[in-house]
């Protein structure tokens, strides 16, 4: 028989508490911060100090759970009533599972399934947090199952089911959301599915079996590989584009002609394009003739726009890798450079050692050189001590994070469309896809290009980040051999008889 109390604890007397005398026992009394009065009995402690008996304001349930071991369950309640109804529910649950109607699995579940979505969500996201995952994607895969729940009107988890999350992924699809995004909020359901089950708040993933979207039938944004020219070109106005803005030629609009002649609206600045970029370098140096300084700025950004579009298409880096690599995970000076990509910072979580070109390498050592001397002269010109070397946590580039809308400017200005006949786009990522697809082009083994592009599965070398526009497949057919016979015998063959 179970039986239902208030847990009694004993704490310090409380600052400032009276002690009185009632029915021949001492009571202390005394204020919390909100004003309200408390009272406990005052008992002595093995110390002999002074401490105050008190019981907690809701009742506890104690039983024999379906194992036959005694638990204490907190009720949550401060009527007496309302924690027996509770008791006697549990002490009903505990005895089908004795009885083998329900399992403890189910039992468990049940614990949990009157408990707001929030709370779980909570409690999975400090799992998450546990196992050191990455803050962004924790706060991502949150907000997904928010929307997930919000949008399918799921309250509870014994109200969740893979029927409402299918038909919100069709409206989805109707609504032009890219079969990528779709898969990413199906993984966030399962995961979210599968944790559950193993802490048993459900018997079971009710999202298992939903389906998953054809990525490679429905892609929104099919990317190519730049070719060789394509690249020479991007880099150059990657380098000059930045000073070059100051040099743009001026136009008079042909419209507003009623407005005063200096007025902004009566002229424009040409586009730059592959063919004037020099020359409005060449005037941007000249209207900068007093202000060294800021042409001395503009052309180390554009240096490092260009060493770190270089970088992406010879390391095969993603944009957010790139950025998170610092001074200190560059080895420069060892037989073959490398960078160190940590584990955190990594999209499939394993870190990794990046092998550098050695060319590449020379540049990123006098970029590094060049940003020391800005260093040592800033603290010459303070006053302070003149430094030896960068500080390890010194990133890398300081990559913008508009660098999208950047690298859109420098294609319009370099006269690459982005998008090609077939509707194949050119964006950052693209580099890494020229990466992948100039190292198949140029010979390399698949399992060493997967190696190289730090892919799980070859397929994705092969299938994605390879464009097949830049392999020789005629060369490679015309290597064959010729597979015929000797042209004599051919032409005896194909002799008619009289």
């Amino acid at each position: 028989m179970g039986m239902v109390y208030r847990k009694q604890y004993t704490m310090p007397l409380p600052p400032g508490a009276e002690i009185t005398e009632r029915d021949g026992k001492r009571v202390a009394r005394w204020r919390l911060r909100n004003g309200q009065l408390r009272t406990g009995d005052v008992v002595d402690s093995k110390d002999g100090g002074i401490r105050v008996r008190g019981c907690s304001r809701f009742y506890m349930a104690r039983y024999r759970d379906g194992n036959g071991d005694v638990v204490d369950v907190a009720t949550e309640c401060k009527d007496e009533v309302a924690a027996r109804a509770i008791l006697t529910k549990l002490e009903r649950r505990a005895e089908l599972i004795r009885a083998d109607v329900i399992t403890a699995d189910e039992g468990d579940a049940a614990d949990h399934a009157g408990l707001p979505l929030s709370t779980h969500f909570d409690a999975y996201e400090q799992h998450l947090r546990a196992k050191d995952g990455n803050p962004r994607r924790i706060a991502m895969l949150r907000r997904r199952l928010e929307r997930l729940a919000r949008d399918c009107r799921f309250s509870k988890l014994n109200k969740m089911s893979a029927g409402p999350v299918e038909q919100w992924l069709v409206e989805q699809a109707d609504a032009e959301m890219s079969a990528a995004t779709r898969n990413s909020y199906r993984e966030a359901a399962i995961c979210f599915g599968n944790w559950c089950r193993r802490t048993h708040r459900l018997t079971y993933n009710p999202f298992a079996d939903v389906p998953r979207a054809d990525q490679n039938a429905h892609r929104r944004h099919e990317r190519r590989a730049f070719r060789e020219e394509e690249l020479v070109q991007l880099l150059k106005v990657a380098r000059l584009r930045p000073l070059a803005e100051y040099g743009r030629e001026i136009t008079t609009k042909d419209s507003a002609p009623s407005l005063p002649r200096r007025s902004r609206a009566t002229w424009k600045r040409e586009p730059l394009t592959i063919q004037n970029l020099d020359s409005a370098v060449e005037r941007a140096r000249e209207a900068l003739t007093r202000n060294p300084n800021l042409t001395a700025q503009l052309e180390r950004t554009g240096y490092e726009r260009e060493l770190i579009y270089r970088t992406l298409v010879l390391t095969g880096l993603r944009k957010g890798e790139l950025a998170s690599i610092t001074v200190g995970q560059v080895e420069l000076e060892a037989p073959v450079p490398y960078a160190v990509l940590n584990a955190a910072d990594e999209k499939n979580r394993r870190g990794s050692d990046i092998r550098l070109r050695a060319d590449l390498a020379a540049e990123l050592r006098l970029w590094l050189e060049g940003r020391l001397g800005q260093l040592q002269a800033k603290a010459r010109k303070e006053g302070r001590p003149i430094p030896v070397h960068l500080p390890a946590s010194t990133p890398l580039f300081r990559v913008p994070s508009e660098l999208s809308r950047i690298f859109n400017r420098d294609l319009a200005a370099a006269g690459i469309p982005k998008r090609d006949e077939r509707n194949r786009v050119v964006d950052v990522h693209a580099l890494r896809v020229t990466f992948g697809s100039h190292l198949c082009a140029v010979g390399v083994p698949l399992r060493t290009a997967q190696a190289a592009m730090r892919h799980s599965k070859p397929e994705l070398t092969a299938n994605i980040f390879t464009d097949p526009k830049l392999l020789d497949v005629a060369g490679a057919i015309n290597a064959l051999p010729a597979f015929s016979a000797d042209t004599r015998t051919v032409a005896t063959a194909t002799r008619v008889a009289p």
